[in-house]
């Protein structure tokens, strides 16, 4: 596997991570405690739900040229 693949596989796992901490962080927020901290995790979470499939379509576009095996 390439560093290429394994750049991309991370970065869609890290996405996914995201997402679930997310909606757990806002369920959290809901039902159990209304702390500030769950707060600050579900602004944390939609930060990086912006910013890692941005930084992904740019990893790709840099490195279009290299294959990925």
């Amino acid at each position: 596997m390439s560093l290429k693949a394994f750049h991309i596989i991370f970065v869609a796992v890290s996405t996914l991570l995201f997402v679930f901490f997310g909606t757990w962080s806002l369920n959290q927020y809901r039902t159990v405690d209304s702390s500030e901290m769950n707060l600050a995790y579900i602004i944390i979470s939609l930060a990086g739900l912006c910013v890692l499939p941005v930084y992904g379509w740019y990893f790709l576009k840099k490195l279009k040229h290299v294959s990925f095996l």
